[in-house]
C-alpha cells in the first residue's frame, strides 16, 4: 500500500498498535520501534503503544490518551502474527467495552499483522544470519 501525507487536517485520526504484553520489561522494544517510525511518517496525529496484559500502558490508557489529545478516529492495530482466540475474541471484546465509555471517538479494530510477504524475506534473512552464527544448543549435546 503507498504511504499517503496525513489526509486528517484536524489532526484526528490515532492508531495504537496493542501487544501481548510479557513479563519481560524491554519485550516490547520492537513495537516500541514500528511506533517511533509510524510517528515519523506523519500519517497519523497519534501512534501509541499499548499491552493487553503484564505490562504497561494498558489499552485504557492508550485510549484514554488519544480521547484527551482530541481523535475522532482510532485504529487498534493488533501487533500479532497468528490469529488466535485474541484476535477473534478478546480484543473486539475489549473495543465493544471500550467503545461506550468513549462515544465521540469511533474506534476500529484493525487486521493482525499476519501473513504479509515481506515475512518471508525477514524469516530467510534471519536463517541466513543464524547459519552463520555460532552454533549454540541450548546444553543439548550431539
Amino acid at each position: 500500500m503507498k504511504r499517503r501525507p496525513s489526509e486528517d487536517p484536524q489532526g484526528k485520526e490515532a492508531v495504537i498498535l496493542l501487544g501481548h504484553g510479557s513479563r519481560v520489561p524491554t519485550a516490547g522494544q520492537a513495537m516500541e520501534r514500528v511506533a517511533a517510525r509510524l510517528r515519523e511518517l506523519g500519517t497519523f496525529a497519534r501512534v501509541e503503544v499499548c499491552h493487553m496484559s503484564m505490562q504497561e500502558p494498558t489499552l485504557a490508557d492508550a485510549l484514554e490518551t488519544c480521547a484527551k489529545e482530541g481523535a475522532s478516529k482510532v485504529v487498534v492495530v493488533p501487533y500479532f502474527l497468528h490469529e488466535g482466540a485474541h484476535i477473534r475474541e478478546d480484543i473486539p471484546g475489549m473495543l465493544r467495552e471500550k467503545a461506550a465509555e468513549y462515544p465521540d471517538m469511533t474506534l476500529i479494530l484493525g487486521k493482525h499483522l499476519g501473513y504479509d510477504e515481506s515475512l518471508v524475506d525477514l524469516v530467510e534473512r534471519r536463517a541466513m544470519e543464524s547459519l552463520a552464527s555460532p552454533d549454540v544448543r541450548c546444553g543439548l549435546s550431539r
